[in-house]
């Protein structure tokens, strides 16, 4: 997506719902497991905070400081999004803007800038804060192209400024118990990772905003996939456990896209992925699933596998010895950004570290349109806007492909490309 003003960016953004991000409307856990922090000592100033895009995900984020701010961690002095909040939902202290340009403009002194709007307002948003003296908070996905990033990513490093990308999955502490037992060796020889995610989504949920399911609107690339939004979380966790952060992490990357839905996007996808110590990572994803279950990310060893369901911190261990589970808890990105500005703590979810997710999604935004799946494989639940297509046999063929690495196509399924003689 080409660069322009963050005035551009809002008109686009002119949405009933302002969320590019996180499963806004899906069981992800994104609140922080961990009890309030202490209060601000005195002599510390609260973070002065801006929110960009206050609909949608963007709810979460005003809650989140709420409760910041409640502790003296922050002080939210000011909101912008072309939609006015609904009553009593912005604090009486904090000013309204229908723009992030306005608010720029009235508002000095700022330490946080939260940007939670649509995907294609993501590098405009990102590049106009990475101009002021502000750190950034970028929800998912950080832009729509690869060269997008390229550009935040040297902006970021002429600024000075940190950005970090809201892949809350990535606070959770099972992160850190998941490398130990891939150290000492628990699960034996790692042969690859996978990431499984089976939701449902209905119709009304492609008609909540003008950008839902698309791959571009009026030339600006979207990329609104399955893989790239709803369950982003699923591909940016597998590629951070697989220990692939940046660019050069990634070997190459394979996609395999399908919809069931009348939209431009994917909603039933293979994305496979190598690092560059060679091992595999496939996703396997739908939104037309019978119904929707937890989202999980699975290690596969010589000797046992390891399976996390990040939206609930919960990790399950197998091995000749028996199985164990533990859920963990979780550290919020933003109070991570405030100790990274306060205390120098290492960003969760640094800009840099989305590398190699951008390649995923940029090999979805270059791949060929995704293929329509054959009616006849397809059934719907429900009825008019609450219904929703269900792909048949669908949860058995996503096992099958993190299983055997393999994409659809590859498995012969029946509405497969390969099946029907044309090359994926």
């Amino acid at each position: 997506m080409p660069a322009g003003t963050a005035a551009e960016s809002q008109s686009r953004s002119a949405d009933p719902v302002q969320t590019g991000d996180l499963e806004a409307q899906d069981p992800v856990r994104t609140e922080c497991p961990n009890p309030a922090p202490a209060p601000a000592p005195e002599q510390v100033r609260p973070a002065r905070v801006a929110l960009v895009g206050i609909h949608g995900f963007g709810t979460h984020h005003l809650g989140n400081l709420q409760r910041l701010q409640e502790a003296g961690v922050v002080e939210l002095v000011a909101v912008a999004d072309p939609h006015p909040p609904e009553p009593g939902s912005v604090p009486a202290t904090a000013a309204v803007f229908p723009g992030l340009t306005e608010l720029l403009a009235g508002t000095p002194d700022l330490d946080v800038i939260i940007v939670a709007t649509p995907i294609q307002t993501h590098a405009p948003l990102g590049l106009a804060a990475m101009a002021t003296t502000a750190d950034l908070y970028l929800e998912k996905p950080p832009v729509a192209s690869l060269a997008d990033f390229n550009t935040l990513c040297d902006a970021a490093q002429a600024s000075g400024r940190s950005v970090q990308i809201g892949f809350q999955s990535l606070g959770s502490h099972a992160l850190r118990a998941i490398e130990e037992l891939v150290a000492n060796g628990t699960i034996g020889t790692l042969e690859g990772f996978s990431a499984t995610g089976r939701w449902v989504r209905n119709r009304a949920y492609y008609k909540r905003s003008r950008w839902a399911g698309k791959r571009s609107i009026d030339c600006v690339d979207v990329v609104d996939g399955v893989a790239t939004n709803p369950l982003a979380h699923a591909v940016a966790t597998a590629l951070r456990i697989a220990g692939a952060r940046t660019i050069e992490d990634v070997a190459s990357v394979e996609t395999d896209l399908y919809r069931a839905n009348d939209i431009e996007s994917d909603d039933t996808s293979v994305i496979r992925i190598r690092t560059a110590k060679g091992l595999p990572v496939t996703c396997a994803l739908t939104i037309c699933a019978t119904e929707s279950a937890e989202p999980y990310v699975t290690l596969q060893g010589s000797r046992g596998q390891a399976v996390f369901h990040y939206t609930e911190d919960r990790l399950t261990v197998t091995t000749p010895a028996g199985q164990t589970e533990e859920v963990f808890g979780r550290d919020d990105l933003t109070e991570n950004l405030l100790a990274h500005r306060c205390e120098g703590r290492e960003l969760i979810s640094p800009l840099l570290d989305s590398g190699a997710f951008m390649l995923v999604l940029e090999a979805i935004r270059t791949a060929s349109l995704p293929a329509l799946i054959d009616g006849a494989y397809v059934h719907w639940e429900g009825d008019g806007d609450a219904a929703h297509a269900v792909v048949v046999g669908i949860e058995e063929a996503l096992e099958r492909a993190t299983q055997e690495h393999a994409t659809f196509s590859e498995l012969g399924l029946p509405w497969a490309l390969a099946a029907r003689g044309t090359a994926s």
